[in-house]
């Protein structure tokens, strides 16, 4: 991930939304989603995946359980309902913003545009 402070806020979003949207499907443990997140091109430390687990769960989004497997132990986190209805809302939100930013769809925003130029409320800069 690049040292830029905003890029790496925006793709703190994007890692949150990975985490919630494979913790839904299954229970996932902290290497398999540092794994899935390096195919996708994102770079995080240790440092930074498990405060960012650790927040998802203390807000009620994921919930864990540690299993021992090959004799270690394994946290696994699973989404909870909270999590499950979160990324749906998310879902629908990146929809409009996929369409909007990389489709160019933006006719209710211009559509707004026009009502306030047309009503004489347009802002002065």
């Amino acid at each position: 991930m690049t040292d830029d402070g905003i890029v790496r806020h925006f793709f703190s979003g994007f890692i949150r939304l990975h985490i919630l949207y494979h913790a839904a499907k299954e229970p996932v443990f902290g290497a398999e989603i540092t794994e899935e997140l390096i195919h996708h091109g994102y770079r995080l430390s240790q440092g930074t995946l498990y405060p960012t687990l650790h927040q998802l769960e203390k807000l009620g989004y994921l919930q864990s359980q540690t299993r021992v497997v090959n004799g270690r132990r394994r946290k696994y986190y699973r989404a909870t309902a909270s999590g499950k209805r979160v990324l749906n809302e998310a879902r629908g939100k990146l929809h409009e913003l996929v369409a909007e930013v990389l489709e160019d769809h933006n006719r209710d925003f211009q559509t707004t545009r026009r009502k306030r130029h047309d009503a004489g409320t347009e802002p002065k800069l």
